[in-house]
């Protein structure tokens, strides 16, 4: 905090919580600072959060946590606020139990109207409960930009919207989830990494290894896989004489998803036990993340629900090809536009897919390319940094001129 100019001033949640929120916001900072030499990128968060440059003032226990950050931000005199949110993150329940719909988080934006304000909301929904409607209405007419990851997510919106006759808002602004540009291994070095995480150990570990990855919860289902893996195994080694293995790798993180967690553990742990598979229990965040990945040839992602992934973030990094779940928001549509993964809707489309994947070099080779091109030129952090400049840009123009922003409807 020693530079002249004015901060990029961040409010999220961040590390060490193990949170996806707080990992994207430490990595959006990281490449928003490389790009702002100039200038300091400072960070409000939770109270758990810790780091130079980081305030931990968001008490969520407090009805009026606002106040406190409204304080900051009036204090700091930012250059931009660059808000990343999540339902959850904001969400103040009384002694009663009863939540606040996230009504504290939208005071804030109004006590802070003064300043630039962008904001990222991490759950926009194909089809929005009314809350959430409700909600991004009211963000929307609150602040300068807000920032979505997929296209469809604003074309459903400009759907949505005159269904209660509101206005299309014209300051929704298309920045995909970044992913990082200096993630990559030479296959010279994969015995490397996997004698790191401790597969030279395990002396039935083929060289071949399909990866099932990341925090393990209930809507992540490596059951799907699991209980065809056996079948699965024997009809590649019937079609290319080759022997495959299943990584499966991650830790749980909400005890809610405990029976789940247990469940797909042990369905692991039997496969491990007939020689098919291994189970590496680790917290997926850092470089040992990538690391796992990387030992792997191609990526399982059953998901069931959600609306983006920073586990395909990784997988994109990586330019591993995968397969996931479809139709499945954001995954779905960043396989559509990067054309580096395969998509299932049904269990025998899994099994057929992971076994063309596995019997098919040239399929993985393509995928893999295809991922490479998408990475740089359209989610690698460097050109999503340079969207937020964008951003940052047309709202403090907003806040000078008085205009409203004025982007294109989708269609």
């Amino acid at each position: 905090m020693t530079k002249n100019n004015a901060p990029v001033v961040m409010i999220s949640s961040y590390p060490p919580r193990l949170c996806g929120i707080a990992t994207f916001c430490e990595e959006a900072r990281e490449f928003i600072q490389k790009r702002h030499p100039e200038r300091d990128v400072l960070v409000i968060s939770h109270t758990d959060g810790e780091g130079e440059g980081v305030f931990p003032l968001i008490d969520m226990n407090k009805r009026e946590w606002w106040k406190s950050v409204s304080k900051k931000i009036e204090e700091l005199k930012p250059y931009v606020v660059h808000i990343q949110h999540e339902y959850g993150l904001y969400d103040h329940r009384d002694s009663y139990g009863r939540s606040d719909g996230n009504r504290g988080f939208l005071t804030l934006l109004d006590a802070i109207n003064e300043w630039p304000i962008v904001v990222e909301p991490h759950t926009v929904h194909g089809r929005l409960t009314e809350f959430e409607t409700q909600f991004i209405h009211d963000l929307c007419v609150r602040v300068d930009i807000v920032m979505v990851k997929c296209h469809y997510q604003k074309w459903r919106l400009e759907w949505t919207f005159p269904g209660y006759n509101w206005e299309v808002p014209h300051n929704i602004m298309i920045i995909p989830h970044g992913a990082r540009p200096d993630k990559h291994w030479p296959p010279s070095e994969i015995q490397t990494l996997r004698k790191e995480i401790g597969l030279d150990k395990k002396s039935y570990i083929s060289d071949h290894l399909v990866g099932l990855t990341g925090w393990i919860q209930s809507n992540k289902r490596w059951d799907i896989l699991t209980s065809m893996w056996e079948d699965i195994v024997s009809e590649i080694r019937e079609e290319t004489g080759q022997e495959w293995d299943l990584l499966a790798a991650g830790t749980i993180r909400d005890p809610a998803h405990q029976k789940d967690y247990d469940k797909y553990k042990t369905d692991v742990e039997l496969l491990e036990k007939k020689g098919l598979a291994h189970y590496y229990e680790f917290i997926p965040r850092g470089d040992i993340y990538y690391k796992v990945m990387a030992v792997c040839d191609f990526i399982v992602l059953p998901s069931v629900d959600e609306t983006q992934s920073g586990t395909l973030a990784r997988i994109i990094a990586l330019n591993k090809p995968y397969i996931t779940t479809a139709p499945m928001e954001g995954l779905t549509s960043q396989t559509l536009e990067s054309e580096g993964g395969l998509l299932f809707t049904t269990k025998e489309m899994l099994r057929k897919k992971v076994v063309r994947m596995a019997c098919d070099e040239k399929l993985r080779f393509q995928l893999g390319s295809n991922l490479r091109q998408y990475l740089d030129k359209t989610v690698s952090w460097e050109v999503v940094a340079e969207q937020y400049d964008e951003s940052y840009e047309m709202a403090r123009n907003a806040k000078l001129t008085g205009k409203k922003i004025e982007i294109p409807q989708e269609f």
